[in-house]
């Protein structure tokens, strides 16, 4: 960890100026944690024992010095960073809820990896990425490159802006707008991936299309209302989701060629970025001095190890959660 973090000492206080927090048992947090070195950083460790640590910012005064300095104490750089919760996909999830996780519902963090990682390595640039287990329900990723610890907040929005699509809170049907015609990056995924999982996965093991309430929820993508009511009453005919689905896609599509649909949208992506689309919390992405759990250390609550998955198309794939 050391040597990752200190970056071959690109400056030969780099890694001192580095935040860390430990956590200790009663939730008992000691913020603004700083070490010289390799050596005073484990002894530290083996002296207190944290049940966790968390890696902050580069400040532009070692955070030992935080309260010597006051409002002049600020972060400088940080890795873009990622965090993909497992419980932000309760609405559309039936397999586990909250901090439970299962192979099913682990789809959705293969997802996230493969989409968002093609897109920061082909639609940014960025060559060094770095994905770990949480340790419980979800992943984080590590963009490490130079330029992208040198972000600023408004450039680290700007990027998680990109890469959502979501919006809108619970009480919102309709939390999808991609559009008729995608975005090059938005269609990248939905060929190689979304639609793929969507059909595979998503669809026949999450009940997408098999109840009243999930059937309520996709027609509401749908913006003619005799082609929604159509719809429905074919889906009383037919009991398999699956199939169910693939009657959707052709009457759509139909409605898209003559016309009954607007150019401006089309539901099929619309339904499948609902459902399968990487869901991102925005916070831990965009703030410089918001912290983030350490790779490689035990997961309190878990006992499991925030281990790494790479490269990102084999350990994904074969990672178990449960």
């Amino acid at each position: 960890m050391y040597a990752w973090l200190s970056y071959g000492s690109v400056d030969r206080d780099y890694f001192l100026r580095r935040e860390f927090s430990f956590t200790f048992a009663g939730d008992i947090y000691a913020r603004y944690k700083a070490f010289a070195d390799l050596d005073s950083l484990s002894r530290d460790i083996r002296k207190n024992v944290p049940r966790k640590i968390d890696i902050g910012a580069v400040y532009n005064v070692s955070p030992r010095d935080k309260a010597t300095y006051g409002k002049a104490f600020v972060p400088l750089e940080k890795e873009l960073v990622f965090d993909i919760d497992m419980t932000d996909y309760d609405a559309v999830r039936i397999c586990c809820k909250g901090g439970n996780v299962c192979n099913s519902c682990w789809v959705w963090m293969r997802i996230a990896q493969l989409v968002l990682h093609r897109a920061l390595t082909e639609d940014f640039g960025f060559k060094h990425v770095l994905w770990v287990y949480s340790g419980r329900r979800g992943l984080h990723g590590w963009v490490c490159d130079a330029r992208a610890r040198r972000l600023s907040n408004d450039a680290r929005e700007a990027i998680v802006n990109y890469l959502s699509v979501l919006s809108g809170g619970d009480g919102k049907k309709r939390k999808v707008d991609v559009g008729g015609r995608l975005h090059p990056s938005l269609k990248r995924a939905f060929v190689s991936v979304l639609e793929p999982y969507f059909e595979e996965y998503i669809l026949p093991e999450q009940g997408v299309l098999a109840s009243p309430e999930s059937t309520s929820e996709v027609l509401a993508y749908i913006p003619h209302a005799e082609l929604r009511d159509e719809l429905a009453r074919s889906f009383d005919k037919e009991p398999n989701a699956e199939q169910r689905w693939q009657d959707l896609k052709a009457s759509v599509t139909h409605a898209l060629d003559t016309g009954v649909i607007g150019a401006g949208t089309n539901p099929i992506y619309d339904i499948v970025f609902h459902y399968a689309y990487p869901r991102l919390d925005v916070n831990v992405s965009t703030g410089l001095n918001h912290l983030l759990k350490s790779p490689f250390c035990v997961h309190p609550s878990t006992g499991r190890v925030c281990v790494p998955l790479s490269p990102v198309d084999k350990d994904v794939e074969a990672f178990d959660p449960a």
